[in-house]
């Protein structure tokens, strides 16, 4: 039986997946918590097999929680399951130690296949993301553009795009506010923009065609 930790800011998403998973004769949910901090607290004393868990959680940043878990607690896998674009944000959830991204328009079926393939061992991305990463190269499609993004990069883009301050990001990502300043400059010459303005334009714009 397969031990499932289901995380999401939103009750009415919970309560589904408790639900969709109450009959299952291979997946138990064990716990369903609402941020990133009791997680940390759940594994701490209860075994865990697979994590399912929003990127945007509350208390923890979902990127750096992947980093905890990779480190501190490597056999637990990790599966986002997110309403963020995939392209944009789920090849810097596999290099953080995710070994799935699910969007949350996927139906039942999708989502019960991708938690049995990484239980045994595998990685669940879409068809679309794994045609985009092995032909990314020959398109010119917004999204490539966040391919070039390093994962603490993607961090602080995310941050930015949802209005937080230099001081707010560096006391979330546990760095100071220079270091801020030059993740900053590196995203504006990443992204081909001058000013904070049009890099959080920019960001929303792709997210928004792709």
């Amino acid at each position: 039986m397969i031990k499932l930790l289901i995380a999401d800011n939103h009750p009415i998403t919970r309560k589904g997946l408790e639900v969709l998973f109450s009959a299952s004769s291979n997946i138990k949910i064990v716990a369903s918590v609402d941020n990133g901090e009791e997680i940390i607290e759940y594994i701490k004393k209860n075994p865990v097999d697979i994590i399912l868990t929003e990127a945007d959680l509350p208390k923890l940043n979902g990127l750096t929680l992947l980093r905890y878990l990779k480190n501190d607690y490597p056999d637990i896998k990790t599966i986002i399951f997110s309403a963020q674009p995939e392209e944009v944000y789920a090849i810097n959830a596999i290099k953080a130690g995710a070994v799935g991204y699910l969007h949350k328009s996927e139906n039942v079926i999708t989502i019960n296949e991708a938690i049995l393939k990484v239980s045994n061992g595998g990685i669940h991305l879409s068809n679309e993301l794994t045609q985009l990463l092995a032909f990314g190269n020959r398109t010119n499609k917004p999204g490539t553009y966040y391919k070039k993004l390093s994962t603490r990069e993607a961090e602080v883009l995310k941050l930015l795009t949802i209005g937080r301050k230099n001081k707010e990001i560096s006391k979330e990502l546990d760095i100071n506010e220079k270091t801020v300043s030059t993740y900053k400059a590196r995203l504006m010459r990443k992204l081909k923009v001058t000013n904070l303005v049009d890099l959080v334009s920019q960001a929303k714009l792709n997210e928004s065609l792709l």
